[in-house]
Parts: C-alpha cells; structure tokens; sequence
C-alpha cells in the first residue's frame, strides 16, 4: 500500500516538514520509566508551593516565543526541503482530503540513517542494562513521527491507530513495529492493563479529540509521567495559561494541577497539507511533584468545571447551580471568577464545598 487518504472525519492533515517531525520527537526524554509512588505525594500545604512553579509557564511561554521564531526561520530554510518532500509524496500517489482537524505525520522520503536526536540509534546491548520506556504514540498515520521514534534506542515504541488504511500502511512499511501497533482507538484502551509499568505519549493528535486525549491522560496520571503532542495552537495556549487569563479554563487547572506545562512552538498551517484552518502547537506535560492534591480529587475536579460552567458570573452563582446554597454561607472566592483562581485556591474551595455543601 502506497497511500493513505486524508480524512475529514478523523481530523486528519499531513504534515510534511521533516524538521518539525524531529523537533516534535527530540521534546520527548527517554530513559528508564520513572515511578511515580508515595515518595512524591504532597499534601496540600506542599502543593501550594508546587502552584507557583506552574505559574511561572507564562514567562515559559514568553521564552518559548523565541524558540519559535526560531523556528519560522529554520522553517523557511526548510522550504526547499518540504516542497520537495509534498512534491515527492503527490508523486507517490498520495491523495488528501481537506478537513478542519489535526494532520498526521507523514513523509514516505525520510532518511533511513536519521535519528530523533541526529545520531545513530543505540543498540540494546550497547544501553548497559538501562530499561528503556514504552512510549505510545497516539495516531501514527503514515509514520512520520514513528521513523523517528522507532530509531531512538532509549525508548520502546508502541503505537494507536483507529484509521485501517493507515494500519495497513504502516504493517506494509515498518514491519518490526507491526506487533507494537494497536489497531483502535486510543480513547477506549485500557493503559492499565497494557502498560502496568508506566509509559509516555505523544502525538500529533486530531484536533477534534486533543482535549479528551488529556482527560485520558489525567485520568491515568499515576502512569502517564510526560506528553508531548501537536494539537490545536488555542488549545495549547489555553492548558499553558496561568490564572488571571480568559484563556485559562477546566483543562488549564486540571492539568496544571498534576503536570508542568510547557507551550514549546508554534506550528503554522503552510507545514501542512493540505493546509488547516488554523496554526497548531506543540507542547509537553511533564509530572510535578504533586501525588496527592489534599482534598477529594473527584469533588475537585466537580468543583471546578463547576465554577466555569458560568464563566461570566462569579463562583457564588456558577457553584449553587450545582451544589445548592451552601446554608446561606459565603466563602472569600464567591466574589471571583472561576479564571481567577489558582490549582492551590481550587484546592481550598474544594475543602470548603466538603464541608459545607448539604
């Protein structure tokens, strides 16, 4: 099988800049599979300080923004690069749909003796015993990603792929990953069954999924210790936003909540083809050092897409649409809107509905 068709369905565009492809697997860190056991936990009191570490994402994104312009102009060199590349894979018989969704990687022409991280591929025996991660890259499509990653000698490769063409694609191209490939879809596995070591994920994920990719993330964090993935640019910035931001929302606290978050570049639609509606990010979630919040995490994560149910009205009114009038008690946050609290305030309001709600 020489082709796989671009479908609107799956939010599906391919990205042909090899240079972003790599950029996108060297953010990934390899090694052995770091645990994330009683050693971490943190109380309340301990997360707070953890809090100020992930407000400091918006200066990180500020130096992000050099990187990125970085990479526009790596981009343009690239140019000649990706124009032969979408030149080469029309001339393979390659067709497209147009849709409004996230691209696959794909890219039939990448060097066989390029490696994520520019250098040969480790073989096993030359690891001296390290045991290297499981990685599952979400949506592998036609491989582009998947070159990369299959060559890095610190990581163990797995893939998810829902589309059947793009199964096919890749059982036809990469055969020693055939076993690794889990034809499915991604949002209906069970991690923990598969993977009850831990592992890592990355992705250039369908925009139309990004956010519940992330929910799946959060709901296995004790497994999953870092995410790297190319989705939709305002989503990233809205998970990377700190309190205080109209962009900051549900995903922005609960993420930030279990995992550092870095907004690593800009994509622009020209990479892609055929081209999205939209620019697109990549950014890396990274576990902090929180294993428990202190309070009922499940009444937290209520509390919180409580609170921006409503986002124009304050707390007070968007929480007693859910929990009721409290007995006509007040809390200090029932003035503010729900973007202005942090993950460490959400916690306190969380203790306070517990102990106050009927």
């Amino acid at each position: 099988m020489s082709e796989v068709r671009a479908k609107k369905a799956l939010g599906q565009h391919f990205l042909v800049d090899l240079n972003i492809a790599r950029k996108i697997c060297d953010a990934l860190s390899g090694g052995e599979r770091p645990g994330i056991g009683a050693e971490t936990r943190a109380n309340a009191a301990g997360y707070a300080g953890a809090g100020a570490e992930a407000r400091t994402m918006a200066a990180g994104s500020a130096d992000a923004g050099a990187e990125t312009q970085t990479m526009a102009a790596g981009s343009a060199d690239a140019g000649a690069e990706t124009r032969a590349n979408a030149a080469g894979y029309a001339g393979a018989g390659a067709e497209t749909r147009n849709g409004d969704g996230a691209g696959i990687a794909t890219d039939a022409r990448i060097a066989a003796d390029t490696t994520a991280a520019g250098a040969p591929a480790v073989a096993e025996e030359e690891r001296g015993g390290a045991v290297p991660c499981d990685v599952l890259e979400v949506g592998c499509g036609m491989g582009v990603l998947t070159q990369f990653l299959l060559r890095r000698g610190d990581i163990t490769t797995y893939g998810a792929e829902i589309d059947p063409e793009s199964v096919e694609y890749l059982h036809a191209h990469f055969p020693e990953f055939a076993p690794r490939l889990i034809e499915g879809d991604f949002l209906k596995m069970n991690l923990r069954e598969r993977f009850p070591r831990g592992l890592k994920i990355i992705g250039n994920f369908p925009y139309n999924i990004s956010s519940q990719i992330f929910f799946k993330v959060l709901e296995n964090r004790d497994l999953v210790p870092e995410c790297v993935g190319m989705i939709q640019k305002e989503v990233a910035v809205r998970i990377a936003e700190p309190p205080g931001s109209k962009e900051y929302g549900i995903l922005s606290v609960l993420l930030q909540a279990w995992y550092d978050i870095e907004y690593l570049f800009t994509v622009n639609e020209t990479v892609f083809n055929p081209p999205p509606k939209v620019k697109s990010a990549v950014i890396r979630l990274r576990r902090n050092r929180v294993g428990r919040l202190g309070c009922d995490e499940a009444l937290f994560v209520k509390v919180v897409k409580a609170s921006f149910g409503q986002r124009r009205k304050m707390i007070r009114n968007s929480l007693r649409a859910v929990f009721g009038d409290f007995g006509g008690a007040e809390h200090p946050f029932f003035t503010q809107r729900a973007e202005q609290l942090s993950v460490a305030d959400f916690v306190q309001l969380t203790d306070w509905v517990a102990a106050n709600r009927k």
